[in-house]
């Protein structure tokens, strides 16, 4: 469907808050609630969602995506009950914008910025905010990102009831900071940072509470007063991104775990310990969950930002953190932003299934509606996936698209198997337009631009559509 022909016919109200369901599967049957209840409910209340979002994680790192170094049980589990995708994209190569696309089911050609200054707006629509008007609980555990705690994208601003974590990103780039915030209060934890910025970082000389820690037993505590009614738990934890801080130790943890006595360089046992720290906690998250008898009424969802990183002392290529992929963080090639992702609802979602249904971060939003039974605002770019965790005929994108201010600013569009990618953007000289067909060549070794200049003349208007305010 051609994205002006969706926007006349998505369902709802301007601002999106009316009951309903987004339109249009590719059956032209009706989405929305019908299809969760198609689904077999198993109570007559509205599905929790929880969405739980590595930082730098890459498309290689889980055992269920080819990791054989490292290993990932519960991830790996979760896997096996759900659905894994393997063309599930970020919205952006980087954090702040990646997590805008997320937040408000817009892709980046319709953000305010497209690199790391991203600030949510007051009148901003976010799923949270959707589904809070719906009736639902609702809480952002670990890093936010959109706006720190003194302007208008603070989260408890847009649609959160409760946050626990890092509102300002540089702040958690921190793992053992000196404090955190709760809504617009300041909580002090235990560690000694003598030298500590106004952004909350400096070099910890008493290394007390780790936040990723905190932020598992703040999640397990929502989950435990929320469990009478519908809650939406948006989790995104910091492992494995690195403190890049001069005087920090790079991969900080608190101890190396299983991996202390391995013959390997201390960072790379440092990120072994973090990825392994988050399968264990994500693993506690779906146990807490079935004692409460919640498992089958729980969406959970499973992401990664963008791609896997090269910094702190971290190498990507020592665990293989990108697979078959091309590139890491800050690229838009397909390591940089191709992610693994994984959905898992039991009784909903057969399991042991794998989806090459091509998404992207901006379609959580209408996701998120559909799922709740409500409508989405009619101007966004995402569209729902939940026919294909369902097993169900899925409406597929025209494109998506990626745009990256930072290294003489990049840009990319894929449109089914095709996949434009552009170097330099903006300047006289020197920008450079790469085409790569991802169904033969899914590392993006050759370059067939110049036997295809139909499909690069096809993505270019793409790529001109999308960039419209």
């Amino acid at each position: 469907m051609k994205r002006r022909h969706f926007l006349r016919t998505a369902a709802g109200a301007a601002a999106g808050l009316a009951a309903g369901a987004i339109a249009g599967t590719s059956t032209g049957a009706p989405a929305g609630a019908s299809t969760v209840a198609r689904a077999g409910a198993t109570s007559g209340r509205k599905p929790n969602i929880v969405f739980i979002l590595a930082d730098d994680l890459g498309y290689g790192d889980l055992g269920c995506y080819g990791q054989k170094r490292l290993k990932t049980p519960s991830l790996d589990r979760l896997a096996a009950e759900g659905v894994r995708f393997t063309q599930h994209y970020a919205g952006s190569t980087v954090c702040a914008p990646s997590r805008f696309t997320l937040m408000t089911g817009l892709h980046i050609g319709h953000a305010p910025t497209v690199g790391q200054g991203q600030r949510l707006e007051p009148d901003r629509v976010t799923v949270a905010k959707l589904l809070k008007t719906a009736g639902y609980a609702t809480a952002c555990i670990g890093k936010w990102g959109l706006g720190d705690h003194d302007t208008t994208g603070a989260p408890w601003k847009q649609g959160f009831d409760t946050f626990f974590g890092y509102a300002h990103q540089g702040h958690a780039h921190n793992y053992w900071t000196t404090f955190l915030w709760r809504n617009g209060e300041r909580v002090q934890l235990a560690n000694v940072v003598p030298n500590e910025n106004a952004n909350g970082m400096g070099v910890a000389t008493e290394r007390k509470q780790y936040s990723h820690d905190l932020f598992t037993e703040e999640a397990l505590a929502f989950i435990d007063r929320s469990k009478d009614r519908p809650f939406f738990l948006y989790l995104p934890y910091t492992i494995p991104h690195a403190n890049n801080q001069a005087g920090n130790r790079g991969m900080e943890v608190p101890d190396q775990g299983p991996f202390a006595g391995q013959d390997w360089p201390e960072q790379e046992k440092n990120f072994a310990s973090m990825v392994w720290r988050l399968d264990r906690d994500v693993g506690r998250l779906i146990d807490r969950l079935k004692q409460h008898g919640l498992d089958r009424d729980t969406l959970v969802l499973f992401s990664s930002d963008n791609g896997p990183h090269k910094e702190g002392g971290h190498d990507p290529a020592f665990f293989d953190s990108n697979g078959p992929l091309r590139g890491i963080k800050r690229d838009l090639y397909e390591g940089g932003i191709r992610v693994p992702t994984i959905a898992w609802w039991p009784g909903r979602i057969a399991p042991g299934r794998t989806t090459d249904h091509i998404s992207i971060f901006y379609d959580f939003l209408p996701t998120a509606c559909e799922a709740a039974g409500i409508a989405p605002p009619k101007a966004v770019d995402g569209i729902s996936y939940l026919p294909a965790l369902l097993g169900k005929p899925q409406r597929e994108h025209e494109y998506l698209y990626w745009k990256f201010a930072e290294r003489g600013g990049k840009m990319a569009v894929r449109a089914g198997r095709w996949k434009a990618v552009w170097l330099n953007i903006g300047k006289k000289a020197g920008e450079r337009r790469e085409l790569y067909d991802l169904q033969a060549d899914l590392g993006e070794t050759t370059d067939v631009a110049a036997k295809h200049p139909d499909v690069v003349a096809r993505l270019t208007a793409f790529a001109k559509q999308a960039q419209t305010k």
